[in-house]
């Protein structure tokens, strides 16, 4: 029964993802965090679904995809902003102390990931991607909104914590809006892309290649924004940032739908008016069961042990399911290739885990043991100063729609010096903002994002230059060497909580360094991608799998989590924080992350053979 209800769950990634998703593995450089779920066209609609509009271009690109670039932009800006305070909003407002606050932030993160499977088979099934991706950011600008509600602050009273439960469960209901408007959203952005071009259109990879350089201009200024004004000016700043945000991504996509020219439709729209529920149609039966799904959130929010409770579960009967099928099912070479599937799934999993210690223990390393500023004439002035980036940023949607009207009125050259004038923009205000704003620990978390940009380029060129003499790695080539990378990058993280336990303190380079490492790990995984799972399950399963695949990247962050409770450590009223005992466990969680990377990254080197030989001939 319950791998019935996961089959037909996902179901809907075995219809959409076309079986080359990572051919061009740039489709997911580009993309921060690339175990989210990205939905793919299916090459097998009709040309009608997938009619031309050689008017409606901009760059040599369908005018649609730039309405979608800042769309995702905006959700990607509102999600991760959030997600870089979400930790120190916890403890240092509502008092939660580490472990509960790393507890939520893992239930959060598992959530986030399961729910787009659930959003995307609605959308495929009834909804359409228009009405989806509107009805998720709708919910997401209301949980953005409802987060910058912050009630009285937590205090000490008598040494006991003294909360506002009213505040606290408008945080908690906030965060399940925010869930489920990414399940509605995150799945269907995407598709939408896929559906603006024609089969075997060859400007395919340039588009969703400017798409997922918007995720990552997203998440660049998210941090840089969100996280810097809710440290400096008050929580709700930062938060109320993100809903802004959230909100002029859904205003782009209400002004530019005509873009889109319907092919974000439902496959059958008369399904919607279907009378299912009393004097409910169909379409507002799915409205009013995704709220009550929100309130099943909003109560899984307050008993995180519930989220990983259900995980455990879904795995022990997953696992039983998969020693069955490929003992009784399946013949040889399907049973090597499903054992190299989940020998991939593993790798990716222990991958996320170490990744997400960015959002959890380096969050709260950097906010109590190291320095923020990147460059010291960021200390001219102690005074709080509003960030640059905000003017481009605010301004960019508007610029851009400006600029596809020029061009539809012949005046092309004219739009582009717009769009050029606000890039330029955009990158005077980061250098600024970067040198001259005083960082904070939330604000720092940019550094993910921005070391993905800067060394994009160099692995778009890397993997075809290898490709061509040979020397590209496997998929558990790649796996072995992200791991290796995920794991060095605590070497800095340790030394640095050496010198901190020293010193006092310890510079914030050693943070940038640890980015810089970790994320060449990020680069060289993620070419790995959904294909794996298309490619080597047997097709009658792939639609488990696939849940399996979610389910272990929903899993790599409640483990993230419960790693990040080895660092918790709670000051007593009165107290400051033991500087030299703080240094250690940190030092020495830091330590157990490297060895876990690097012993797992050996054992994925010396698997290597034994998964490329199980795969027979999967590339």
């Amino acid at each position: 029964m319950v791998l019935e209800i996961l089959r037909n769950v996902c179901r809907f990634v075995w219809i959409k993802y076309t079986k080359d998703l990572t051919r061009k593995p740039f489709h997911w450089i580009l993309g921060h965090h690339p175990a989210l779920p990205i939905r793919r066209i299916n090459m097998n609609e009709t040309a009608n679904e997938q009619q031309f509009h050689p008017g409606e271009e901009f760059w040599g690109q369908p005018k649609g995809l730039y309405i979608c670039f800042f769309t995702e932009m905006w959700e990607r800006f509102s999600f991760y902003g959030m997600k870089a305070l979400l930790f120190l909003y916890l403890i240092k407002y509502h008092m939660f102390g580490d472990t509960p606050a790393y507890q939520l932030l893992g239930a959060y993160g598992g959530m986030v990931y399961a729910m787009p499977v659930i959003g995307g088979l609605l959308a495929d099934r009834w909804l359409g991607m228009r009405k989806a991706v509107i009805a998720g950011a709708v919910l997401l600008c209301l949980g953005h909104f409802g987060m910058a509600f912050e009630g009285e602050q937590a205090r000490l009273i008598d040494g006991e914590v003294q909360r506002d439960d009213g505040a606290l469960q408008i945080f908690y209901f906030s965060l399940a809006l925010i869930i489920g408007g990414v399940g509605f959203l995150k799945p269907n952005i995407s598709t939408i892309v896929g559906k603006l071009y024609p089969q075997n259109d060859p400007r395919r990879d340039g588009g969703f290649t400017i798409f997922y350089a918007g995720i990552n201009i997203g998440a660049l200024f998210a941090s840089l924004i969100c996280g810097y004004l809710g440290e400096t000016f008050g929580w709700k700043y930062g938060f109320g940032a993100a809903g802004i945000g959230m909100l002029l991504g859904l205003v782009v996509f209400l002004t530019g739908q005509k873009y889109l020219h319907g092919h974000a439709e439902p496959r059958k729209p008369e399904l919607l008016t279907e009378k299912v529920l009393g004097p409910l149609n169909r379409e507002w039966a799915i409205y009013l069961g995704s709220l009550v799904g929100v309130g099943v959130i909003w109560q899984l929010m307050q008993n995180t042990w519930t989220v990983s409770g259900a995980m455990h579960i879904m795995s022990v009967v997953l696992v039983g399911w998969f020693v069955w099928f490929v003992s009784v099912k399946c013949t040889r070479v399907e049973r090597q290739q499903m054992i190299s599937l989940v020998m991939l799934i593993l790798m990716v999993l222990v991958f996320f885990t170490l990744y997400e210690q960015t959002y959890g223990s380096w969050v709260a390393f950097t906010d109590r043991l190291l320095t923020k500023d990147l460059f010291t004439i960021s200390n001219v002035t102690a005074e709080p100063v509003l960030p640059w980036t905000i003017i481009p940023l605010a301004i960019s949607p508007l610029a851009m729609l400006m600029a596809l009207r020029l061009a539809s009125h012949d005046k092309l050259r004219q739009g582009e010096y717009l769009i050029g004038a606000v890039a330029l923009m955009m990158l005077v205000a980061f250098i600024r903002d970067m040198s001259f704003v005083q960082q904070t620990a939330g604000s720092l978390t940019f550094l993910g994002a921005f070391f993905i940009v800067a060394f994009s380029p160099l692995f778009t060129w890397l993997w075809p230059w290898l490709d061509k003499r040979g020397l590209n790695p496997s998929k558990p080539g790649k796996s072995a060497i992200g791991l290796l990378f995920a794991g060095l990058a605590f070497l800095p993280m340790a030394y640095a909580a050496h010198l901190a336990g020293l010193n006092g303190v310890a510079s914030v380079w050693w943070l940038v360094l640890a980015y810089a490492i970790l994320e060449l790990g990020e680069l060289s995984i993620s070419p790995i991608g959904l294909s794996a799972v298309t490619q080597l399950s047997v097709p009658s399963v792939v639609s488990v799998m696939m849940g399996a695949w979610f389910l272990a990247t929903a899993y790599s962050e409640v483990l993230a989590a419960k790693f990040g409770e080895l660092t918790s450590m709670d000051v007593a009223e009165g107290e400051t924080l033991d500087v030299a005992v703080a240094a250690t466990i940190y030092g020495d969680m830091f330590m157990m992350m490297f060895w876990i990377g690097i012993v797992a990254s050996a054992l994925a080197f010396v698997l290597i053979p034994l998964v490329k030989k199980g795969m027979h001939g999967v590339k």
